[in-house]
């Protein structure tokens, strides 16, 4: 007996020896190109005076719930429902899920299989056989009668399990595990995208209520403008051709502000479609205010930060690991593959004595299997998961480098639209200023009615880029944020063990 303990003993370490073996090569994140500073963050003095500059190092970093730094109630209120009711969001969340069934479905070949077919069998056999068979006094399970009819009682069990002694499942595992974080983040990067999507959508739509009271109110001093001509051409001031012009600039206007309808109503259909609501019944009210927000300060952080806060850098590092991962898997395929197999049972003709233990037979024995010759097909296949790799790694350090060019445009634009915004408020007081002269020379005779109308339109013009202007910085603004991350890192990516888990967890 304590030969045969020993032997197995020996067999069991070798085997525990060999399950711990992996090959391929290990998995080291490359290295990507990250400058110390961002190029475009100035100090903060020279943008403060225009109404924006960049959060100071010290301040709290973004929260997840980003949008709340715009301090616009409306606007927290569209955002909550993103994240519950966007089909986008809903159908990435599925993707995940799929990538979690994967991880376990690959988890299953650590243990071993067990089938069982139970069957009744009732046939009949020739009656040459049948002689033959009771001739030669056959004592078999199955009993044939006189008649050749015969019935076959079967209970059989088969196990089989493949130890991972070169780490095929422990490759198999890791890459989906990583393909289940990419999955995460890009249901991150998906939920982002959509969250400032609609506040872009939503301050595009503000915007347009803005330019709406702006016409508005053009219209109604176009108005004033054109009863001054005709009481000026009644009086004979003036001839009837200021108020011609005067008639046509007063159209021309209603029908601008008339136009306006247009974008705000896609405006709203879009943000209908961002929180999962039929355009039909989706509706916003026009704000009775005109947009007077400011960009927040956005703490920017440093680029190597940058590495750690994009969902979409996140998802493009986890498809190197699985990618990874899979040259193992193809390289295991250059060792043999041990199947250990076993099968037992019961088998009678009697339906009374099936299940006892004089019927009862069994099998087991191992199984090595080797490929000797493919035509280098395994070869061919490392190649291909090694380039597969390669590719992932370049994808990689593409998205890094994008992103470094999305935060450097935002901040550029930030930069040089605080200034440009002081500029065009001192183009709008000038213009004010160009229109009450001409005004004033108008009523006094001394220049056409054509002086006026130019200084009308330099003025709606401006006031109007000034209005443009607002909402490209907002834009910029959340764009900014949106390269930055909304406030995720890495770190709330799921762990392996949460992706191996029963329990679903929240979109």
């Amino acid at each position: 007996m304590r030969p045969c303990i020993r032997e197995s003993t020996a067999r069991l370490a070798l085997l525990t020896l060999l399950a711990g073996c992996t090959v391929g090569p290990k998995y080291h994140p490359p290295a990507a190109p990250a400058a110390a500073t961002y190029k475009e963050l100035t100090d903060a003095d020279s943008t403060a005076t225009a109404g924006w500059k960049p959060a100071q190092p010290n301040d709290a970093a973004i929260r997840g719930n980003w949008w709340e730094l715009f301090n616009d109630p409306q606007l927290n209120a569209l955002e909550q429902q993103v994240n519950v009711s966007n089909q986008n969001i809903a159908a990435s969340f599925a993707a995940f899920l799929q990538a979690r069934a994967l991880v376990k479905e690959a988890r299953s070949q650590y243990f071993p299989t067990l089938t069982t077919a139970p069957s009744v069998t009732r046939g009949r056999q020739p009656a040459a056989s049948s002689a033959a068979r009771g001739g030669a006094g056959a004592t078999g399970a199955t009993a044939v009668s006189p008649s050749g009819l015969y019935t076959d009682y079967s209970l059989p069990f088969d196990a089989s399990w493949t130890p991972d002694l070169w780490g095929r499942v422990r490759n198999t595992v890791k890459g989906n595990v990583a393909a289940a974080q990419a999955s995460a983040a890009d249901l991150q990067n998906t939920r982002l995208t959509a969250q400032a999507e609609l506040a872009v959508d939503y301050y595009q739509l503000r915007s347009q209520d803005v330019l709406k009271q702006l016409l508005d109110a053009t219209v109604v001093a176009y108005q004033k403008s054109l009863e001054l001509t005709q009481v000026l051409y009644q009086t004979g001031i003036d001839d009837d051709e200021a108020v011609a012009q005067a008639e046509v600039q007063l159209q021309t206007t209603q029908a601008q502000a008339t136009n306006l309808g247009i974008a705000r109503a896609q405006y709203e259909h879009a943000i209908a479609l961002l929180v999962g609501q039929p355009a039909s019944s989706f509706s916003i009210a026009v704000a009775a205010e005109p947009l007077r927000v400011d960009p927040p300060g956005i703490p920017v952080g440093v680029p190597s930060q940058l590495l750690e806060r994009r969902p979409d850098i996140a998802a493009n590092e986890r498809l190197m690991a699985q990618a990874n991962a899979q040259i193992g898997v193809a390289t295991s395929a250059y060792y043999p593959t041990l199947t250990l197999s076993a099968a037992a049972g019961f088998e009678s003709s009697a339906l009374a004595t099936w299940l006892t233990w004089p019927n009862r037979f069994w099998s087991v024995g191992p199984t090595l299997a080797e490929t000797l010759f493919d035509a280098g097909l395994r070869r061919a296949t490392v190649q291909q998961y090694q380039a597969a790799y390669d590719q992932t790694v370049a994808n990689y350090r593409q998205t890094v480098l994008t992103a470094f060019q999305q935060v450097e445009d935002n901040l550029a634009a930030l930069r040089i639209l605080s200034q440009e915004i002081q500029q065009q408020d001192t183009a709008v007081a000038s213009a004010e200023r160009l229109l009450a002269i001409a005004t004033d020379r108008y009523q006094l005779g001394l220049d056409p009615y054509l002086d006026v109308i130019s200084a009308q339109t330099a003025l709606l013009s401006d006031r109007q880029t000034a209005v443009n202007l607002r909402l490209q910085q907002l834009t910029d603004a959340v764009q900014l944020i949106e390269a930055l991350g909304g406030g995720w890192d890495v770190s709330q990516l799921p762990t392996s063990k949460q992706i191996a888990s029963r329990s679903t967890p929240e979109p």
